[in-house]
């Protein structure tokens, strides 16, 4: 006779990321290992006046927005855009051209705007957002950009859910 031995009260057949809550992590399928990204354009113009910004906890130092004219969705089903990061107190204004690859979760940083002028990644790679510093990327993919792993139907659902964000209850 066989004994089994348990933990508490964890159901072996779940994965860990069942069991604390966590999202599945992205499934890689053959189609990924054929996926090939479109060339990023160059960053595109983009105005702080036109800025949505994206909902961040009270206590960050950062606020951030998107400008809703940089947004494009890509046929590889990228989501490119340009986000600025401000001092809540003012100051310089920091911009970023990303593109998030909603099917495995993942960010990419193609150039920086500083001091007037922007400046290329040198080697651009796509990182998973769950593991980034930034949280500003994991609100803006789940506020607005993505719909569960894919791109949201359109720029216009993007900027729709920008203006007004689901809020996740606490």
């Amino acid at each position: 006779m066989l004994a089994g031995c348990a933990s508490g009260n964890h159901d072996t057949d779940n994965p860990d990321w069942a069991q604390s809550g966590m999202p599945p992590p992205p499934k890689r399928s053959e189609a990924d290992a054929e996926w090939v990204e479109t060339a990023a354009p160059p960053p595109p113009a983009f105005s702080e006046s036109r800025l949505l910004p994206i909902e961040m906890p009270p206590y960050m130092s950062l606020k951030f927005g998107i400008d809703p004219n940089t947004i494009a969705i890509t046929r590889d089903g990228i989501v490119r855009y340009v986000v600025v990061a401000q001092n809540r107190n003012g100051g310089g204004v920091n911009a970023f051209y990303e593109g998030v690859r909603c099917s495995t979760g993942e960010l990419k940083s193609y150039a920086r705007y500083n001091n007037g002028a922007w400046q290329e990644t040198k080697t651009p790679e796509w990182k998973r957002i769950n593991d980034l510093n930034s949280r500003y990327a994991k609100a803006l993919s789940t506020q607005a950009l993505c719909r569960g792993n894919a791109p949201r139907n359109s720029v216009g659902d993007m900027v729709q859910n920008l203006r007004n964000p689901v809020r996740e209850v606490q």
